[in-house]
């Protein structure tokens, strides 16, 4: 029927707040009286019905797919790249949350994960996002920075083989060397890197985080595990929410959709939302999140991160709650 035919737009909408206890385990750590919870963005392809719908509920955004798709990325790549993103935004919030718990942490390099293959260019049907480059020309690479720095040694139209792990099995690619449709000075094979790892801890960490993608929860993935790992419990009692990418170094990024996590926060209950401040920018999330409550007269508490300590300060002064006598 029409009113169900794909557009090229996707609809974002408020989607939920959910739990990190259920979600991350922590061997032998410590239990919380509060919680923290991630937040979410509902996406999905617009029909003509949504689309008409989205112009008129609150809450309700249209992107065209080029603000979602990168150039020649199908739906299920997204999916893979957006998967692939909370992995490495796992890896980041273990890092900070034992760095600062003074936890012994070990990292073992596993390939380069091929993040985007460009159209039009000697990579693009032979390779896919989500493949692993283990070795080029039968030499071992371990990084992206390996990578790069080996196919900078070549000349347009030399060929490499790269040997790359798909669904568990091993298989070699020959490809040659192009110049880039929007860029004839500089050429190479058309994909983008990333060096994928292994990161070892102790005590284990067992992070479920099932079909959610995205590195938006990388923050409050942090402030979960540090609050497991030590004894003092710094929810306090209460219930905190938020949103936030984080990297190795506890700094906290922007996301999109903050809006609508911040309606999914209050319905949940939310006492406090950490929102990425983006060093004060005058479109940051965090006032972007400002505006929201304020549509929706939220009572909680939103506060501007622009790192992971910056949070762990806010909650080192918040009160506990009282237990009822």
């Amino acid at each position: 029927m029409l009113f169900f035919y794909p557009l090229p737009y996707y609809i974002t909408k408020p989607g939920i707040a959910q739990e990190l206890k259920p979600i991350i385990n922590v061997q032998g750590g410590y239990e919380e009286q509060g919680a923290f919870m991630l937040t979410t963005v509902r996406m999905g392809r617009a029909t003509p019905l949504s689309y008409a719908m989205a112009h008129i509920q609150d809450f309700h955004h249209l992107y065209p797919e080029e603000d979602i798709l990168q150039q020649g990325e199908s739906d299920s790549d997204y999916t893979v790249r957006q998967l692939h993103m909370m992995d490495t935004s796992k890896d980041a919030a273990v890092i900070v949350a034992y760095n600062a718990a003074n936890k012994e942490i070990k990292f073992e390099n596993k390939g380069v994960y091929i993040v985007t293959v460009v159209p039009d260019m000697p990579a693009y049907g032979k390779l896919k996002i989500g493949d692993i480059v283990k070795a080029v020309d039968g030499q071992t690479i371990e990084t992206a920075e390996e990578l790069i720095e080996y196919v900078a040694k070549k000349k347009k139209g030399d060929k490499v083989a790269i040997t790359i792990l798909r669904n568990d099995e091993e298989k070699i690619v020959e490809l040659p060397l192009a110049s880039f449709p929007d860029d004839q000075t500089r050429f190479g094979l058309g994909i983008s890197l990333e060096t994928s790892r292994e990161v070892d801890v102790e005590p284990d960490v067992e992070i479920d985080t099932e079909k959610i993608g995205g590195p938006s929860a990388g923050l409050m993935f942090s402030l979960e595990i540090y609050n497991q790992l030590v004894k003092e419990d710094i929810t306090k009692g209460h219930k905190i929410a938020g949103t936030g990418t984080i990297n190795d170094k506890g700094i906290v990024g922007p996301i999109g959709g903050i809006s609508q996590k911040i309606v999914a926060a209050d319905k949940e209950g939310a006492e406090v939302f950490f929102a990425p401040n983006q060093q004060g920018a005058a479109n940051s999330n965090y006032k972007e999140a400002v505006q929201a409550g304020a549509k929706i007269d939220t009572d909680m508490k939103i506060v501007p991160v622009d790192t992971f300590n910056d949070a762990i300060e806010y909650l080192e002064k918040l009160d506990k709650v009282k237990k009822a006598e």
